[in-house]
């Protein structure tokens, strides 16, 4: 991946900008020899692969591509993605033409275009995705990346309408938040059809189910988040629901939590879960989530139940550290820093978490790219040039807003209400590195407080300097304005802005988002938001295919300096301490009106306790939200350091789990955002151990070996086994679903035999290992002669075996080489599905039947 002179892209740079950025041409019967072109090499529903090519010859419906391989490769019309725009400089100038077109008088014009099209020039500032894809090339598409909606009407036809709204904005490019709260919970009167509700956490399955359908340009899902409120009587069940597969798969989840819960968390004590009274005498047309406000209005509340606040938080913490999910946003506290806090409350956030908002509020983004704010020969930041583009970027993304298409009056309300917008940052471990500040370091923290404070003061000064000139956002009042806890805190460190702001008015209610740009970032080939590398070389799967990355600012280094390791300042995700990067958001937060996107990365061995323990450092340290990626806590990774290339060498992977997981990426304040800038965003996939045995072989940051598909009398297991030294050192088991006993004791087993494999050596560990599991019998087998599977046990030892004898050229093609269908009638009538283990007989018979644990060995049933 290159991006040479910040004009010509190519390998993977210029697949993303082809395939998401450049302008279509949607009708693909007007190729023509001679056309650059995207081309479906592989039409995978899950792992397709695109190509870049040049169409060479064309005959009728057919057309050759030469890619840019050098392989011809032949093609129907309709697997080509054609663009009218070919480099980023007929980008560049649509989009300062675009931005510029807005300002009223022609002299304004001309000025502003051309100061826009130098901010775009070499990527100094790159838009958010709907902004590089749909302004001046489309009057349909919104320019907003991201949408939160109000809470659902409590009936059956505000449900219904929420979805509506929900649907038109995901088809049109956008990502949903929603908020929950506001429907009635499990089992509460609905007195209209003298039945009871199913609750919230049923209707977000309603919602989830919905985003999976929706092709956003044909080929991404819908975003969405899902919230709920910590008062709920749901919350627990909204908690935990991930870890039932089928039911919310392709949402990300938050907790809402309040400075109240945080207390009484940490004084364990009691908590009350509420919900208005339904009866109450207007709730059909007062309701709308808000607690506080119904109790301000005199309003019954009914108390459902009482339980320990310690209790909801382990069970958030414990969540979190199996799956990433839920994340939690602090929201009595984000609300008491917004700047909007006396007109128009948060919510919800985004599907990615950078952005809370109110009801029709919607997100507005683009990053300055810190990159290119290098001053070589002062060995510093470039100050005076980073001053300018911030300050003109503030302007493009005012007038952003009223580029775009509104297709919601409500939206076009409250946008220019408070013309919310958010400039935020990617490079960020690029420029660290070219100064050789080490990410997460002590000084780090200290460049990073003047970094970002200079970039907030910048912006805010510009914002007023617009509404000087155009106005201030309609709901401004300057005396509640600065009242807000963000403005206390800026106003402390630059009066200069109090007194602009008091002078001049404020433009823009807030100004800075710090999101993800895992697509954008990637394109440019620079570090993606705030995060630091995922690694240096690594594999990414999208819905372009799968591609190496190698980053080109370590290539370069290790080009130049032949033979050395990289210095300490080449920094990764997971070679931060998870504190490290709590540490790395919430200095940073101090300087974010909204929020921010960032991942604190853990290692496989971190425990529920240190967890907990990050979760309140989070709050302590005063970021708004927070969600950690513990190491091998996800089935599907986008990013990984080792070659596993297709839908069969996913390792720890079963089939519904591939199709419900990876539409559901880690959630909140530090998510990466599965829509426009999304997909391709980093999960980590390195396994870092804490042992200090000088027996115990340490894992390096990198392993490579293969994944077996094993049929197995529990399922199909996935076996993952990667080389230490050229011998097994590591194992990985998936079998069953998530929360299952089977489950639990297949991880159970792959970390001891991972563990054995590396403690110690005496040369024979790997067949002595397969000694002691083959031949393990159960319940019942699977498969016939030398392909009879006895148990998982049984599975790994042949898996081992296979391993051993084929060597790693023939790992691949050896998946199908142990694969067995089941003699038994009844395994083949569940044949697919994960069993567990029956607690009345003991049997691997336990399966799923409409709701209903059943086994197929004794009948019996738990609903």
């Amino acid at each position: 991946m290159k991006t040479s002179d910040g004009k010509k892209l190519e390998g993977l740079s210029e697949k993303i900008f082809l395939d998401r950025y450049a302008w279509k041409n949607a009708d693909t019967s007007k190729s023509k020899v001679g056309d650059i072109v995207l081309v479906l090499t592989k039409d995978d529903p899950k792992f397709p692969v695109k190509e870049v090519g040049e169409i060479i010859a064309r005959e009728g419906e057919t057309v050759t591509v030469k890619l840019r391989s050098g392989e011809q490769v032949k093609s129907s019309i309709e697997k080509l993605t054609l663009t009218i725009e070919k480099t980023p400089e007929e980008m560049w100038d649509r989009l300062a033409g675009a931005m510029a077109s807005v300002e009223v008088e022609p002299e304004k014009q001309r000025e502003w275009q051309e100061k826009f099209r130098y901010i775009l020039d070499d990527w100094k500032l790159v838009p958010g995705g709907r902004i590089a894809a749909g302004a001046g090339a489309s009057e349909e598409l919104t320019l907003f990346n991201c949408y939160v909606i109000p809470s659902p009407k409590d009936s059956r036809g505000g449900i219904m309408t929420t979805l509506s709204e929900m649907t038109e904005i995901m088809a049109r490019g956008g990502g949903v938040g929603m908020n929950l709260s506001s429907l009635r919970p499990r089992r509460a009167i609905v007195a209209g059809v003298n039945g009871s509700s199913s609750g919230a956490v049923s209707w977000g399955g309603l919602f989830s189910y919905t985003t999976g359908l929706i092709e956003q340009g044909g080929s991404r899902r819908g975003a969405l988040m899902l919230m709920l409120n910590d008062w709920h009587p749901d919350v627990l069940e909204f908690i935990t629901v991930k870890q039932t597969m089928g039911q919310v798969t392709n949402a990300n989840l938050s907790v809402c939590l309040s400075n109240a819960f945080m207390q009484a968390v940490k004084d364990d004590q009691d908590w009350e879960l509420v919900f208005p009274d339904t009866k109450e005498s207007g709730y059909d047309e007062l309701w709308n989530g808000d607690l506080e406000e119904w109790k301000r209005l005199g309003k019954k509340i009914i108390s459902y139940k009482t339980v320990r606040a310690r209790e909801i938080w382990q069970a958030i913490i414990e969540s979190a550290w199996k799956s990433a999910e839920p994340g939690v946003v602090f929201m009595e506290y984000y609300n008491q820093m917004s700047n909007s806090w006396y007109f128009n409350p948060i919510i919800s956030t985004n599907p990615c978490g950078e952005q809370g908002l109110p009801g029709w509020g919607v997100c507005n983004l683009s990053a300055v790219n810190l990159s290119k704010f290098y001053d070589e020969e002062k060995h510093d930041v470039a100050w005076e040039e980073l001053g300018k583009v911030t300050r003109w970027s503030v302007r493009f993304l005012d007038n952003v807003i009223d580029k775009t298409p509104y297709h919601f009056e409500e939206n076009e309300r409250n946008q220019k209400l408070e013309r919310r917008i958010g400039l935020g940052t990617m490079g960020l471990a690029e420029l660290m590195i070219k100064l050789g500040i080490r990410y997460g370091s002590a000084e780090s923290l200290v460049f990073l407080d003047k970094l970002y404070a200079f970039m907030a003061r910048e912006s805010y000064l510009a914002s007023t300097e617009i509404a000087a000139e155009k106005g201030s956002f309609q709901a401004f009042d300057a005396e509640l304005y600065v009242q807000s806890g963000f403005m206390k805190h800026l106003i402390a460190q630059f009066p200069e802005i109090g007194e602009s702001v008091a002078n001049h008015g404020m433009r823009n209610v807030t100004v800075i988002t710090q999101a993800p740009t895992g697509s954008t970032g990637t394109m440019v080939g620079t570090s993606t938001g705030i995060e630091p590398y995922f690694a240096f070389e690594y594999y990414r799967q999208s819905r372009l295919g799968y591609d190496k990355q190698d980053v080109p600012i370590a290539a370069a280094w290790k080009e130049s300096h032949p033979g050395e390791e990289l210095p300490d300042y080449f920094v990764t995700s997971m070679s931060l301490s998870a504190e490290d990067h709590i540490r790395v958001q919430a200095t940073i937060q101090r300087w974010v009106d909204s929020s921010i996107s960032k991942t604190a990365n853990c290692p496989a061995d971190f425990t529920i306790e240190e967890t907990g323990r990050l979760y309140e450092l989070a709050f302590e340290l005063g970021c708004k939200g927070v969600t950690i990626y513990r190491d091998g806590s996800r089935d599907v990774q986008v990013l990984s350091t080792k070659k596993n290339e297709g839908p069969e060498q996913k390792a720890g992977e079963t089939a519904d789990e591939r199709q419900a997981e990876a539409l559901s990426p880690p959630a909140v304040e530090s998510q990466d955002y599965f829509d426009a800038d999304l997909v391709e965003a980093a999960v980590p996939a390195i396994q870092s151990e804490q042992v200090v045995d000088k027996q115990y072989k340490r894992r390096p940051q990198v392993l490579r070996g293969a994944t077996y598909k094993v049929n197995t009398p529990f399922g199909m297991a996935y076996i993952t086994i990667n080389d230490l030294n050229g011998t097994p050192g590591e194992i990985f088991l998936n079998v069953g679903k998530a929360g299952s006993d089977v489950f639990a004791m297949a991880e159970a087993l792959g970390r001891v035999c991972s563990l054995f494999l590396r403690y110690g050596d005496h040369g024979n560990k790997v067949k002595l290992l397969i000694k002691h599991l083959k031949g393990i019998g159960g319940s019942g087998a699977i498969g016939f002669g030398a392909n009879r599977v006895e148990s998982i046990a049984d599975a790994v030892a042949k898996s081992l075996e296979l391993h051993m004898d084929s060597g790693e050229e023939q790992s691949a093609a050896a998946e199908d080489v142990i694969l067995a269908k089941a003699e038994s009638k009844s395994y083949q009538a569940v044949e697919g599905s994960s069993r567990d283990l029956c607690p009345s007989c003991g049997s691997a018979s336990l399966i799923n039947i409409e709701g209903c644990k059943q086994c197929v060995n004794c009948g019996y049933s738990k609903c």
